[in-house]
Order: C-alpha cells, then structure tokens, then sequence
C-alpha cells in the first residue's frame, strides 16, 4: 500500500507530464505562415498595335494604309484606356484618305456597373477639311451587363468642344454626349464589339456629330490576332464642299503585349 507523501508526489509528477504533453501538441499544430500570401494582386496594362495595307495595280494605283495603337488597363476602382490611330490612302497619286485621331478615357467605379468618367478625343481629317476638333468632358455610365465575356455599358454626359473647318472660323460650343459600348468574346481566341457615341450641340440641336465602329477579331497567335471593322463619321454640318459621312472598311494584323 502506497503511503500518503508517495501517493501526492506521483499524482504532481502525472499532472506535470500531462500539462508538458498538451503544450508540446498546441505547439505542433499551430499553422505556419504560408510565403506570398498577402502578395498585392497586379493589374497589367493590355497594349495591341495594329497594322493594315491594301495595295491594287494595273488598271488603278490604290494604297491605303493603317495604324493603330491600343491600350487599357482595369483594377476593381478604375479603367484607364487610350487609342492613337492613323490612315492614308491615294488613288493615281490623289489622296484619298488622310487622318489622324486620338482619345482617352479614365472611369472611376462607385459600384459594381455605376461610374464617372472623363473622356477627351482629338481628330484631324485632311480631306474631309478637319484641320482639327478636340472635345473634352465628364459624364457617367452604367454596365447594363457586366459578365465575363460580355459587357454593354450606357454613357451620358456633357462636354465642351473646339474645332477648325477650312474656310470657317474656329467654333467651340457645349455639347451632349450619348454612347454606348458593347463587346463579346466569344472564347479567348474571338470576339465581337460595336460602339456608337452621338454628340449635338446643346444650342443647336441640327448641329451634331455621330462616330460609330463595329468590328470582329480572331487569334492567330497567342499574341497575333486578324481584325476587320467598320469606322463611320457623321458631320451633319461639314466643311464646305464635303460630304457628311466617311466610312471606312479596315483589315489589319494586331499584335498584343
């Protein structure tokens, strides 16, 4: 039979063992930090350039030529895009197509599909008598669908415009903008978009402007890609002489980076 003092000092010595044996398993299983875990999410800048040429000879001398230049990048609070392009054409040594044109645009989301913008555009057009015209102004817009491979977006807003025909003074005046845009990817390789914006002036209603582009494009590559679209500008007061519409047919080979 164990005595008293024998019998407490085994009881101390069992409880010592089993706290040493729990702290030894807490220790154990605490999980260790995992490397790269609160690693900052990128958003990239996405950039194409686009190249097109349609060359004839023999019965005529045609060339047209074009370049554009592409870039956007979105993060969950901002979309930043801008667009540089450029076409030329002759017919028997007469220009038939000389352009340049230029715009931006910054959104800043307030929600999921609500946001603001600021947008500015700058065009001149040598044969339609543009010597210029630069439009800047805000707005907002609303994603009527946001999904993965599809998004159409609504815009309104207001914004301030200056342009220069031949043999007309220079004009600025106030103007309403209406857009919208859509785009459908049909997998990584296709997709679809159509944009049109319509801008009268707010005085004069009769005195408006309409762009409007409708396109296609299909991968080659992972980083080529063919394009074909439609680029169509109406003046619905031109310069002297000029006709209000200008549509182009355009074919180019896009590279991604």
């Amino acid at each position: 039979m164990f005595r008293a003092p024998k019998m407490k000092k085994l009881i101390i010595i069992m409880m010592a063992a089993a706290s040493s044996v729990a702290f030894a398993d807490n220790t154990v299983s605490s999980p260790a930090p995992v490397p790269g875990a609160t690693a900052e999410i990128k958003y990239p800048w996405e950039s194409s350039v686009s190249l097109g040429l349609t060359l004839t000879r023999g019965n005529s001398d045609t060339t047209l030529a074009t370049a554009d230049f592409e870039t956007q990048r979105k993060t969950p609070q901002n979309e930043y895009s801008i667009g540089l392009g450029g076409a030329y054409g002759d017919q028997n040594s007469t220009e038939t197509v000389n352009n340049y044109k230029a715009f931006g645009q910054w959104n800043h989301l307030f929600s999921d599909r609500f946001y603001g913008y600021v947008r500015a555009d700058a065009l001149r057009d040598v044969i339609a008598d543009v010597d210029y015209r630069f439009t800047v102004g805000p707005g907002a817009g609303y994603y009527l669908i946001k999904e993965t491979n599809t998004t159409f977006a609504t815009e309104i807003g207001a914004a301030y415009e200056a342009q220069h025909l031949d043999n007309k003074s220079e004009q600025s005046f106030a103007t309403v903008r209406f857009a919208e845009r859509f785009e459908h990817k049909f997998s990584s390789k296709a997709r679809v978009w159509e944009n049109v914006e319509f801008l009268p002036q707010v005085d004069a209603w009769d005195n408006y402007t309409i762009n409007a582009e409708v396109g296609a494009e299909a991968a080659l590559t992972k980083a080529f890609s063919l394009k074909a679209f439609v680029d169509d500008n109406y003046l619905a007061e031109p310069a002297p002489g000029k006709v209000k519409n200008d549509a182009k047919l355009i074919a180019a080979l896009s590279y991604k980076f």
